[in-house]
C-alpha cells in the first residue's frame, strides 16, 4: 500500500481511533469495537503490552493498522514487520523518519512548534500530529497554515463530540481519538464503545 493510498484513507476516514489497552486483549476488543462502530483507521499504541499480538489477531479485520506511541527508530521497525501502514510518534525522531522512508511507511511525528514542524517536513513528514491538541484551539492551524501552508495537522489529545467539527472546520485532515473509548469500555464494554464510535462517525457525516 502506498503512501498516497494511507494518506488518502486517513483524509477520507477523518478519524484515527487511538487504542491503549491494558492488555492485548482489552486492545483487540477496542479496536474490533471501533470498527464495528464505523471507525476504520485504527492507531495501535506502543504502550499496549505484548502489541504485536494485537497487530497478528486484527490482521483480517476491516482496518487501516497504524502504530502509535512510537519513540525510536528500533520500533518503528517492529511495527512495520508487525504490519503497521503507518507510524505516529509524540514527537519527531530524525531516525524514525529515516526508517519509515526508508520502508515507504508514512510517519507522523507530534509537532508543537514552527521550528519542529520544519524539521519534520524537511524530513518527508506529510503530515504533522498536534498533540497534546487540548493546549491549543482550533485556530492554531490557519496560524500555522499562514507561514507553512503546506502543512497538513491532525490533532490529538482532548478531541471530543463536541468539538471534532470545530477542529475538522478549521483544517485539521483528521483527528485523533482515544481517550473518550477507553471510558466507555471500562464503563460499559464493547457495545458502548461501538454506539460511542458511531455517534463519532455520524457526527462527522
Amino acid at each position: 500500500m502506498s503512501k498516497y493510498v494511507v494518506h488518502a484513507l486517513i483524509e477520507k476516514s477523518k478519524v484515527v481511533a487511538v487504542i491503549r489497552g491494558r492488555d492485548a486483549e482489552e486492545a483487540v476488543q477496542l479496536s474490533k469495537a471501533a470498527v464495528d462502530g464505523g471507525i476504520h483507521v485504527i492507531e495501535l499504541t506502543y504502550t499496549t503490552p505484548q502489541i504485536q499480538k494485537v497487530f497478528e489477531e486484527l490482521q483480517q479485520t476491516d482496518a487501516l493498522l497504524g502504530a502509535g506511541s512510537v519513540l525510536d527508530a528500533e520500533t518503528a521497525r517492529h511495527a512495520i514487520l508487525a504490519g503497521a501502514k503507518f507510524v505516529v510518534s509524540p514527537h519527531f525522531n530524525a531516525e524514525t523518519a529515516r526508517i519509515c522512508n526508508r520502508y515507504g511507511i508514512p510517519y507522523f511525528p507530534g509537532c508543537m512548534t514552527i521550528r519542529e514542524m520544519v524539521e519534520a517536513l524537511e524530513a518527508g513528514c506529510d503530515v504533522l500530529k498536534l498533540f497534546p491538541a487540548n493546549n491549543f484551539t482550533p485556530s492554531f492551524i490557519s496560524s500555522v497554515n499562514g507561514p507553512l501552508p503546506q502543512v497538513s495537522i491532525m490533532p490529538t489529545g482532548g478531541i471530543n463530540l463536541d468539538n471534532i467539527n470545530e477542529w475538522l472546520a478549521a483544517g485539521a485532515v483528521a483527528v485523533g481519538i482515544g481517550s473518550d473509548l477507553n471510558k466507555a469500555f471500562k464503563s460499559g464494554g464493547y457495545d458502548v464503545v461501538v454506539e460511542l464510535a458511531r455517534q463519532y462517525m455520524n457526527k462527522i457525516s
